[in-house]
């Protein structure tokens, strides 16, 4: 199996370069009145990675910290944009970001993303070792020639998600509702060939055949239900609380899917302090499920792990490497201070791992679980809000590995 995500980052340009960071103010001041505090903090951070999905990719992931109230009364709010160009002319552009209101009345997660894309696809479940369907192994007594385990797809993708959840009363609860829109198009299976003899079937060729889903375009768009406890003391880099999540996911065909179905996500994040001396030292754990609940997904819409709002699940594996009708994930992170006083440097080492379901080739869930981990280094470009900048390499499954960048905790 080749190497998942390859990423090649000028590691002394982006740690000992001065990041582009600046601030914006409520108002300027005179010099002899003390400055207010900023109100938003931008960070660009130029990127630069090469994999054989790609090529050579360039672009820039700007992060946004801000507060919509005080420090006292209200949790900082914080973005991420991405926006990316590769050499095989593809296209990566992002708007994530987890905002609060004054008060925290409000909680706005907003998700928008289009991008021209191309990446492989592995066919359904977490068998990474099974045998290739139709390679005479009785997969499902599969009548087609052999399908490689790598199947290159590319394919055009825009998506809208926005949830409004309202704070209840002084508590850490939220509830409210949401949109969700996933448009997939001009979608190109690169090793499907119907004239060969015999025709060589790919994976989102089948699944979508077998449910009767168009394979060049097809949308989910559907409303949410949605209920969250958030107890964490910082959103993009916390020590302590908890966050517990459920999104009920429905998406009719009256309101533009192009077949019926629901999801539900489920998710649990807590933060456990190793040393009451030192904030930073911690094990933070995370874990999800996402599961089809009724109706059928088509295949590109399906709970996979790096299809998490911030696609940060699944490290060293390429996005959607594991996919399926229904999914769960794990991970375990420590982190920990490099110096002894001061919290500017840091370190993590982390442990993964996610399996999934193919109800159409008999695969259950957590029949098969496949694991990733490894570790990185963490440098906080602004203390008081935590915001850090992390490179992370990790270790997978049947030879996987990769270099990661990120601006805030992973989770």
């Amino acid at each position: 199996m080749k190497k998942s995500l390859t990423v090649a980052l000028l590691f002394g340009f982006l740690f000992f370069s001065p990041l582009v960071t600046f601030g914006q103010e409520e108002e300027k001041a005179p010099e002899k009145v003390e400055k207010k505090e900023k109100k938003v903090d931008i960070t660009i951070l130029p990127v630069i990675a090469t994999n054989p999905t790609v090529g050579v990719l360039f672009g820039v992931l700007p992060g946004l910290n801000w507060n919509m109230g005080t420090p006292e009364d209200t949790r900082n709010s914080t973005a991420l944009i991405g926006i990316y160009y590769t050499t095989l002319n593809q296209l990566f552009t992002s708007f994530r970001s987890n905002a609060f209101t004054k008060g925290d009345g409000f909680n706005l997660l907003t998700d928008i993303r289009f991008n021209l894309n191309s990446q492989p696809t592995y066919g359904l479940g977490s068998e990474i070792r099974s045998p290739i369907v139709g390679d005479g192994g009785g997969v499902n007594d599969y009548p087609y020639p052999p399908i490689p385990a790598n199947e290159q797809m590319a394919f055009n993708n825009f998506r809208l998600y926005q949830t409004v959840q309202k704070r209840h009363k002084q508590t850490n609860l939220f509830y409210g509702i949401g949109y969700h829109l996933d448009i997939f198009w001009n979608i190109d299976d690169k090793q499907l060939d119907l004239d060969a003899e015999p025709q060589r079937i790919t994976h989102h060729y089948r699944y979508q055949t077998l449910k009767g889903i168009s394979t060049e375009k097809y949308s989910q768009s559907g409303l949410s239900l949605n209920t969250t406890f958030d107890s964490r003391d910082n959103v993009v880099n916390p020590y302590e609380g908890q966050l517990a999540a459920v999104s009920l996911r429905l998406f009719p065909e009256f309101l533009g899917s192009t077949v019926s179905a629901s999801q539900l996500w489920m998710e649990y994040r807590t933060y456990v302090n190793m040393d009451k001396n030192r904030d930073r030292n911690i094990l933070a754990f995370w874990t999800y499920g996402w599961f089809v609940t009724s109706g059928t997904s088509p295949y590109l819409a399906l709970p996979a792990i790096g299809w998490d709002m911030f696609a940060r699940s699944g490290r060293p594996f390429t996005h959607g490497r594991i996919r399926g009708e229904d999914l769960m994930y794990a991970e375990t992170e420590w982190r920990f201070p490099l110096q002894r006083d001061k919290n500017k440097w840091g370190g993590v080492l982390f442990v993964n791992t996610s399996t999934a379901s193919s109800r159409t080739e008999d695969i259950s869930l957590a029949s098969n679980f496949v694991f990733g981990y490894g570790g990185g280094l963490r440098f906080m470009i602004n203390e008081k809000k935590r915001v850090n900048l992390g490179l992370d390499y990790g270790f997978g499954t049947n030879g996987a590995q990769g270099l990661f960048l990120n601006l805030n905790e992973y989770f």
